[in-house]
Formats: C-alpha cells, sequence, structure tokens
C-alpha cells in the first residue's frame, strides 16, 4: 500500500516568535520544537513535503539590506535575492535540525532542501496594487523620499503612528520549478522542503527565459498549490491555534471542527475569518481539497501527534468524523 502524501506548511510562529529577537539560537529552538512533531505523521506512515513561512526573517533581511546601503554604501540586493537568501537560511536549520531528530527517533529518511522558484503571471491585477508590507518602519520624509529614488510604494503603517511601509505585489501562484522532481522525490520516502515564504516569484518572458518578479506570494496559497501539484492527499497548515473558531476571542466563539467546502466558504464570505489571520489559511485549504485533495487541517503543531484535534476541511463531511 502506497504512503499518503502531505504537505506541511509551517507558520511563522514555528521558527520566531512574536516576543523573541530572533537570534540563531531561539530560532534552533523553535525549530526543533516544531520538527518533533511531524514525527508523529511519519511513523503513521506518511511522506512529507515541508513549506515554511520566512516573514520576520525576511524583513530583517531587507532592514540589513537599508542600513548596509546607508552607512556603508553597499549595493543594495533585490527583493528576490532577499527571498532567496531566507530560502537557504531556513531550509538549512531545517534540515539539518530534523536529521537530528530523526536520528533521535531512528527514523531513516533523507531530507532535501531547495531554493524554490515560483511561477506568477507578470500580468496579474495584484501586480498593479501592491499590498504586502515588507522591511523597516520609514517616516514619511524617508519614505518620500526612497519613493522618488527607488520607485517604491508605500502605505501608512496602522500599528506606528507617522510610520509607512514599502508594499509590494503579492501575486498568485500557479506552479513551481522542479514538481515533477519533488513528487518523485517525496513518493520515495525523501522529506522535501520547498517553496520557503511562498516562493521566489518568477515569471517566463517572450523568450521563455525565467525573468524575477519583485513580490512576495502567500505561503499557503503556495503550499496548497505545492500540494495540488503533486498530487498529495492531505495539507497541514500549522499555526498558534488548535482549531478553526467561530466568532474567535469573543463571548460566542465555537469550534469548527469538522468543515465541508461549501459551510466553509459561507463562513468565509459572511466575514466569519479575520482577513490577516485565518481567512487566507481558509482560502488555501479551499482551494486545496476544490483540486482533489482529500483533506486540509487547520492544527497546532503540539496537536499532531492526537488526531482528534484539528480544524478538518473536505469536499464533503466524512463520515467517520477522525
Amino acid at each position: 500500500m502506497e504512503k499518503k502524501l502531505a504537505v506541511v506548511a509551517l507558520g511563522g510562529n514555528a521558527l520566531l516568535r512574536g516576543n523573541q529577537k530572533g537570534t540563531i539560537e531561539e530560532q534552533n529552538a523553535n525549530t526543533v520544537d516544531t520538527l518533533e512533531n511531524l514525527v508523529f505523521l511519519l511513523k503513521d506512515g506518511y511522506n512529507l513535503i515541508i513549506s515554511h513561512g520566512n516573514g520576520p526573517q525576511v524583513g530583517n533581511v531587507l532592514m540589513d539590506n537599508a542600513a548596509g546601503v546607508e552607512k556603508f554604501g553597499n549595493a543594495a540586493m533585490p527583493l528576490d535575492v532577499c527571498v532567496a537568501y531566507t530560502q537557504g537560511q531556513i531550509g538549512y536549520m531545517i534540515e539539518r535540525n530534523l536529521r537530528n531528530i530523526l536520528k533521535k527517533h531512528g527514523i531513516k529518511r533523507n531530507v532535501i532542501s531547495m531554493v524554490s522558484q515560483v511561477i506568477v503571471d507578470k500580468n496579474d491585477p495584484a501586480m498593479s496594487n501592491p499590498t504586502k508590507r515588507v522591511g523597516k518602519i520609514y517616516m514619511k520624509e524617508e519614505a518620500d523620499r526612497l519613493a522618488k529614488e527607488k520607485g517604491w510604494v508605500f502605505k501608512e503603517e496602522i500599528k506606528v503612528e507617522g510610520g509607512w511601509r514599502r508594499v509590494v505585489p503579492s501575486p498568485e501562484p500557479i506552479d513551481f520549478m522542479n514538481a515533477e522532481l519533488v513528487e518523485r522525490l517525496a513518493r520515495e520516502g525523501n522529506i522535501v522542503i520547498t517553496t520557503g515564504g511562498g516562493g521566489i516569484p518568477v515569471y517566463l518572458d517572450e523568450q521563455g527565459e525565467i525573468k524575477p518578479l519583485e513580490g512576495v506570494i502567500d505561503k499557503d496559497l503556495a503550499s496548497s498549490m505545492v500540494g495540488s501539484r503533486v498530487k498529495a492527499d492531505e495539507f497541514y497548515i500549522l499555526t498558534d491555534v488548535p482549531y478553526i473558531y467561530k466568532d474567535y476571542k469573543k463571548p460566542t466563539q465555537k469550534v469548527l471542527e469538522f468543515l465541508d467546502y461549501a459551510d466553509t466558504v459561507k463562513y468565509l464570505e459572511d466575514g466569519t475569518f479575520a482577513e490577516g489571520s485565518m481567512a487566507p489559511k481558509i482560502r488555501a485549504c479551499l482551494r486545496f481539497v476544490k483540486n482533489g485533495g482529500q483533506k486540509a487541517v487547520i492544527t497546532e503543531a503540539t496537536k499532531l501527534e492526537d488526531k482528534k484535534y484539528g480544524s478538518k476541511i473536505t469536499m464533503e463531511y466524512e463520515d467517520d468524523r477522525r
């Protein structure tokens, strides 16, 4: 019997908590804590593809980039190179720690990390409507100067009065490089780390050459796309809550453990899930099951041991409720 193939998307908190400075010691410890829980899936007979966020890390790289230009006159690296940098950094951290965890549990699996390019449409409407905030917060005068010099687009930062932050497009992921190879490696039992941070957005020009785009792809949508592309059975999004909730943190809060496609779409249309937090994850899950995936699960990493935890989204309600 062929093993089930699952794509597991690690949320940003899996690597760096919001109240931490981001030292390598902190990130390593967080990574180990999260990866320990993937052992439950491996022992249950799954093949795995792992994706991950890079929001805090790429933000730090962009700030270091800006500081180097201002203080030392260094050449500024474009956004696609910064995303590639963090893919390598985080992929290395995940691979090294996961190899040690597998050794500890006596599990023999190869682990491969990839710097991944994700294909987008250069004419995607999102390219003319930048919304994704990246990098450091600037005061208005500095933001205006950078907008004039570099052509960057800025939006006012809600969390910091008087602050402005660069925004970049967030195009839809269409496909990713080496998809066939990733699927083959994963089905052979190798654990593949791919499309970190949503992947590096690229497009094919008129001559068929690969060209970069200044943008950031939503990591959950990219992970869902990977799952559909490799025909994965299940899709897991590991976040900081054990379930999806209706009326989250309100007196009427309710756990939504079992959801079918139609009901989930209705909740989404009714505004049940907050934009910028749970709503994008829900959309990613809906796309996965619509494209043929058996099940999408949103939960905490620590809940993978007991499958009664987590909210499960399927095209139709599961008969066995497991």
